[in-house]
């Protein structure tokens, strides 16, 4: 069973955290110019002579409170993610959804007009989903409501009002097509991406302590049928009761050179027992 403190990191979101950081400093110190947005962030309109803003547009973020949000997200879920999926998995499906948040901008560019997409929402909000996907129940605290929500409710309360306000166009500067992508590319994922891309033994890694009461609560094991006394003891001590037997019928002389081997044999595995 996993052991880990509060505040303990799992690689990947260790390196996300760090490089998203890293990048933020970078934006307010030395690459303060336009050219740096232009260069890193996703332009829907842009996609073919900009491809890898696919990904740099994960991390580029808008100001303090947008890096902040996203970060803390990716803390209280993605540990729990990680740990579940493993690393090099749960890297590959962050991306997954990032990716998918900037595909989905770019395929609903005519209804919801973007010039600029940045900051690492979708991915993050992949990463929730995936955390409500295997922990539906799980409470949360979310400021300020007075009291805590099941996770899965807090997903379907991101996925309506991102629908509401990317559909109506209020025009909020807020990319809610790329949150939808991220929820759809990380479902996907889910639903199609382990199969395809490692064996399932290899899934499910291990139960987080936050949401883990009892290793049994989860997930029960299948226990092994009770053996019944012959399969217990094998094939070859049938052999050695028909060989006994045949000592007291006949004699022991009356054994054939294979037959004495096999009781050499078991009496030696009997000694090293």
């Amino acid at each position: 069973m996993l052991t880990r403190s509060q505040f303990s990191l799992t690689p990947w979101v260790r390196r996300l955290l760090v490089a998203n950081a890293v990048v933020y400093l970078l934006t307010i110190t030395v690459f303060t110019g336009q050219w740096f947005f232009d260069l890193a962030a996703f332009s829907p309109s842009l996609v073919l002579q900009q491809p890898w803003t696919l990904v740099t547009y994960m991390f580029v973020h808008g100001g303090f409170f947008h890096l902040a949000f996203n970060m803390l997200m990716l803390f209280f879920f993605g540990r729990d993610v990680e740990d579940w999926l493993g690393g090099t998995a749960f890297a590959r499906y962050y991306f997954f959804c990032g990716v998918g948040g900037a595909a989905a901008s770019f395929v609903f560019l005519p209804l919801a007009p973007v010039t600029m997409v940045v900051g690492a929402s979708a991915a993050v909000f992949g990463v929730v989903l995936a955390f409500a996907v295997r922990w539906p129940d799980a409470q949360i605290l979310i400021f300020p409501l007075p009291v805590p929500i099941k996770v899965k409710w807090l997903v379907i309360g991101l996925v309506g009002l991102n629908l509401m306000f990317g559909f109506l166009g209020v025009g909020d500067g807020v990319a809610h097509f790329a949150h939808l992508g991220g929820f759809l590319f990380g479902f996907v994922y889910l639903r199609f991406g382990p199969a395809l891309t490692h064996s399932p033994t290899q899934t499910v890694r291990r139960e987080p302590v936050r949401v883990l009461a009892h290793p049994t609560a989860h997930a029960a094991e299948e226990e092994e049928p009770p053996r019944t006394p012959r399969q217990q003891r094998g094939p070859s001590y049938d052999e050695v009761d028909r060989v006994l037997d045949k000592i007291s019928a006949t004699g022991l002389d009356s054994l054939t050179p294979k037959e004495r081997e096999l009781l050499d044999k078991m009496s030696e595995r009997l000694r090293r027992r």
